[in-house]
């Protein structure tokens, strides 16, 4: 398969019974987010203060022990949230990670988890972004959805 037939954009939806408020308070909250990752990567916030906006860099301890720095990109409150994974002190390598929750109503809302490596220019990191199928972001929102679902 060359690159150019190369699926580089992958995403997963689904409608989770909880306010969309309550499922954004544990995507924008790093230190939550190894609770819901459906990959197992994530070991702990490096620190745990939320995200507030456009610009925040929040860093993670992975579960292999290297650290990531997150540099958000997107961010909506309570609606959209995007951010772009680099080592530390270094720029993002180009793959983004974005949630997006649109309220169907004042208990429900769909959930929309989307991993894009179309930028990503580090080709040493292809095999890893191949693996991140839309089962794996299905895993992710699972997760996700029981803690929300759950209060």
């Amino acid at each position: 398969m060359s690159s150019s037939d190369e699926q580089r954009v992958v995403s997963a939806s689904a409608e989770v019974h909880a306010p969309a408020a309550t499922i954004f308070e544990l995507i924008a909250d790093p230190a939550r987010q190894p609770e819901w990752d459906g990959n197992d990567n994530l070991a702990r916030a490096e620190e745990t203060r939320r995200v507030t906006g456009v610009g925040d860099v929040f860093s993670m301890l992975l579960t292999m022990g290297a650290v990531r720095e997150n540099h958000v990109v997107e961010f909506e409150e309570g609606r959209r949230i995007a951010w772009k994974p680099a080592e530390p002190g270094t720029p993002p390598v180009g793959h983004l990670w974005r949630w997006e929750l649109e309220p169907l109503d004042d208990a429900r809302t769909l959930v929309t988890h989307t991993y894009d490596w179309s930028d990503l220019h580090d080709e040493n990191r292809y095999p890893r972004a191949r693996a991140t199928t839309p089962e794996r972001l299905s895993a992710s929102l699972a997760r996700l959805a029981a803690l929300a679902e759950a209060g």
